[in-house]
């Protein structure tokens, strides 16, 4: 029969396609079912007022409250969802053409009729934030700001992702200040992971490593993503065959306001942190947010107190079709203590304590003659931040993205060390150069061994993307220069181990030799430089459900770079040239099913540190060999993956191998007393394995959560020591756990919140040989808190306990510098080579910590 829309229907039907569009929910919801891994994620505790994360997507406020979870899923079922991930609604009630004809004319309502559509962000995201759909044909894992606003505010990236598949990562302390921190994907340690910010690379320049407490505030974070397989083409790493770590900031509020929260702690931690929103910037259509943390705790070990200070900003503008400009920063400045890293004899004697820890007095007539004084190993870092991510739609199907960035790092990694007084590095008494030790042991002169590294780094990534039908190409380049200095200088310590300017390399108080200079036992310097050009192109088939891509890109990668210490190779040269091709297939079997492949290339050089010689300050000898004529890691990399998403289940299953070729594993060395990366070529390797995650949408309030991982990793050749070979083939892959599995629970309704977590992480080998392994470990977490309505001025305060290590386990973290056997071993020509113990670290104990914030 024919039949005609009321006007109220049909207005009612458009605001709630509106308001749909801007949740986050299932296929079969009005949403954006597959939102791409760094679109947002609300928080619950987040004010529409001041812009605290997520508030952009509140549709509306009702008498000042939030909106109960169930007003959420109001109307949104029988949405029909189009293949390929676009999310739609099935037509409302069509009207036949015959009828047309006796259609009213335009009908004027006696009062305006208002539609609130309300809607709770915390309900519509599956295992409490720790999962979302995903639609890219490779492995991603993301969590969202809902999971992030109930952590520890001072929890750091690698924290985030711990509970995700395929993520190992080891910790020195409870709260996350400790530099002392390493994670490993897959078993691929964490100089194997790019990291970026928006775009913006975060790597170290020399090490490749990351240092997530250098990273942005928790609160900052809209979401942190781990793709685990491989990054993607335009990523500006060079190291990602372990994956890719993108972490997105907030969008700044509209409306103006902030945020601010005080924390309090085990082993005297304190921490504040505030922000403030701008709102929009007069008609100039400008917005954006700055924050500023302090934090301090107290060694949960030993003796040291670590201190952080942290600036984050983002000003952005947004214009026509999605075309957006932003100029987004991060500044940190942070002095550490150092946490001594165990042997497995050391940690079976003394556990916890003991040699295991610094001493909290100057004792130089002791064992390590007073070198294992705590203030000797003060770590004082200041890092900066900036790009300028630019996206612009131009006409005729044509975007162009790029990025500008620029990054400038300063950083002491101290240790003590004993200088003879009589002869030192071959040039006489100390006492001829004008110094005279205040501070003595029976061998020398106590000395603190400042190993700074400073470095700058500047570049861009362009890209210009042409959509033409189905058809997406793609093509940009990548620019990089990266300075990088790094010296070992000596400053005297006073009588009672206090050593002057933490910061090291000052001419004014580091040790000099007769002839003015500063007494160096390493100087280098390595000008970097990267051109990367690449293409891709994708074609989208069957109304978007079967999606192909290909891709290639070429790297270029150079290292011009000098030894000024005496007796060494002056020049440091090396060039690099890589093609990587790649090729992903996505297809969508239903509206609910998913499956994807993808193979891919990665490549990096080995560290810095492996290309200089430096020098034993004592005896005037070499205590490192470095070498040119290294090899690079070259590695092939398959994913095969399915997923599935509706409105009550999110889930994937990914198998995946990788096969390596000069494996460069990260080993952590002894340099005059400072411990130093360096990287070690392992030969070739086979890892196989498959990663599962799911999480289930909210019922009544409780989201649930499980991911896990089995890895099996091989070395697959003999590796050289001396002039033999240890018999390594066929053994297990060092820092790869066969098994880990991870579960999580949250409970969330508006006001009252709370989550467990629990990770089991199986034993790990330390040695090639597989003649050491650290055991497995069991670590669980606990978060409790209440949201207030707003009260006067303060929107949402919330009150909130995080439990971290509530068992207070006390185990060894992860594997720190692996070797190649530890015990003695015959090799294959029948030598015996004497073995190495490996260092592990010391995993962080109970600690609590009380949040109180609001917005405002």
């Amino acid at each position: 029969m024919p039949s005609r829309l009321p006007v109220r229907c049909v207005l009612l039907t458009s605001v709630f396609l509106s308001a749909a569009a801007l949740c986050d929910v299932a296929p079969g919801m009005l949403s954006r079912a597959n939102a791409a891994p760094d679109d947002a994620a609300p928080s619950g505790a987040s004010s529409a007022k001041s812009g605290t994360v997520g508030a952009r997507h509140r549709a509306s406020r009702v008498s000042g409250r939030a909106a109960h979870p169930a007003a959420a899923r109001a109307g949104t079922h029988g949405a029909a969802r189009a293949p390929g991930g676009r999310v739609g609604a099935s037509r409302p009630s069509a009207i036949p053409t015959a009828s047309k004809k006796n259609l009213p004319g335009p009908v004027q309502a006696k009062n305006p009729e208002q539609v609130l559509v309300t809607a709770d962000p915390v309900a519509l995201h599956a295992g409490g934030g720790m999962i979302r759909p995903q639609d890219v044909p490779q492995s991603v894992s993301t969590v969202g700001a809902d999971y992030i606003a109930r952590q520890a505010p001072s929890a750091t990236a690698y924290d985030l992702v711990a509970i995700l598949p395929g993520a190992n990562v080891s910790g020195s302390d409870p709260f996350g200040f400790s530099p002392q921190t390493n994670i490993s994907v897959r078993g691929l340690n964490n100089d194997a992971i790019g990291y970026t910010l928006e775009g913006m690379p975060l790597n170290d320049v020399a090490y490749y490593t990351g240092y997530p407490s250098q990273f942005a505030d928790s609160e900052n974070y809209e979401s942190v993503s781990l793709a685990q397989g491989a990054a993607d083409i335009e990523s500006p790493v060079l190291n990602a065959a372990g994956g890719l770590m993108k972490l997105r900031f907030r969008t700044p509020a509209e409306k103006a306001g902030g945020m601010v929260n005080m924390s309090y702690g085990s082993y005297d931690t304190n921490r504040e942190f505030i922000r403030v929103d701008s709102g929009e910037i007069g008609k100039t259509g400008l917005r954006g947010f700055v924050s500023y943390s302090h934090g301090a705790t107290d060694n949960w070990r030993g003796a040291g107190r670590d201190q952080r200070q942290h600036v984050d900003f983002k000003l952005l503008k947004t214009w026509g079709n999605q075309n957006s400009a932003a100029l987004l920063g991060s500044w940190n400045q942070a002095i550490d203590s150092y946490y001594p890293q165990a042997t497995k004899e050391s940690w079976a004697q003394d556990g916890i304590g003991g040699q295991n820890n610094l001493t909290r007095h100057y004792h130089p007539d002791d064992a390590a003659q007073g070198t294992d004084y705590w203030r000797l190993y003060r770590q004082a870092e200041r890092t900066l931040y900036l790009a300028a991510p630019v996206d612009l739609h131009l006409a005729h199907g044509l975007t162009w993205r790029t990025t500008p960035y620029t990054q400038g790092a300063y950083g002491n990694v101290p240790g003590g060390e004993v200088l003879p007084v009589s002869n030192v590095f071959g040039v006489g008494a100390l006492s001829d150069t004008g110094y005279q030790p205040s501070a003595t042991s029976e061998s020398g002169a106590v000395t603190r061994a400042d190993y700074t590294q400073r470095s700058y780094r500047s570049g861009f990534t362009t890209a210009l993307e042409w959509k033409h039908g189905p058809n997406t190409l793609t093509a940009g380049y990548w620019y990089d220069y990266a300075d990088d200095t790094q010296s070992q200088t000596f400053t005297p310590v006073s009588a009672d181990g206090t050593a002057h300017n933490i910061w090291g390399g000052n001419s004014s108080t580091s040790l000099k030799l007769a002839d003015g200079s500063l007494y160096r036992t390493v100087n280098n310097h390595t000008i970097s430089q990267t051109n990367a050009l690449f293409v891709t192109d994708t074609l989208s088939l069957l109304h978007d459900r079967l999606l192909l891509s290909a891709g290639f890109k070429e790297v270029m990668f150079t290292r011009n770079g000098t030894n000024a210490i005496a007796g060494t190779p002056y020049h440091a040269n090396t060039n690099t040239a890589v093609p990587l091709p790649r090729l992903s297939v996505r297809y969508q079997i239903t509206p609910h099913h998913q499956v994807f492949f993808n193979t891919t290339t990665n490549f990096r050089t080995p560290a810095e540190t492996a290309l200089y010689s430096a020098l034993d300050p004592q005896l005037g000898t070499l205590t490192t060999q470095g070498s040119t004529s290294v090899k690079n890691e070259y590695s092939i990399a398959e994913e095969l993956g399915y997923r599935y998403a509706d409105n009550i289940v999110v889930g994937s299953l990914t198998l995946f191998n990788y096969n390596f070729t000069n494996r460069q594993i990260e080993t952590l060395g002894v340099i005059n007393g400072s411990y130093v990366s360096s990287t070690m070529n392992a030969g070739g390797q086979t890892s196989r394995g498959v990663d599962v995650e799911l999480g289930l949408r909210p019922w009544h309030h409780i989201s649930p959560y499980v991911s896990g991982e089995y890895l099996h990793a091989t070395v697959d050749n003999d590796l050289m020591s001396g002039g033999d070979l240890l018999p390594t083939r066929g053994k297990r892959a060092v820092r790869s756990p066969t098994l880990q599995a991870a579960a999580g629970l949250t409970y969330d309704d508006g006001h009252a919140f709370g989550v467990f977590t629990v990770k089991y992480t199986g034993h790990q080998y330390a040695t090639f040989m597989n003649d050491e392994r650290m055991p497995d470990y069991v670590t669980a977490n606990m978060a409790v808190g209440y949201r207030f309505d707003d009260v006067s001025v303060l929107h949402r305060p919330e009150l909130r306990m995080n439990f971290i290590n509530i068992t207070n386990q006390h185990y060894l973290s992860g594997v720190a510098d692996p070797t190649l056997n530890a015990k003695d071993t015959q090799g294959r020509y029948g030598t015996t080579i004497a073995g190495e113990s490996p260092d592990y670290y010391i995993g962080g104990g109970f600690a609590a910590m009380f949040t109180a914030s609001t917005g405002f």
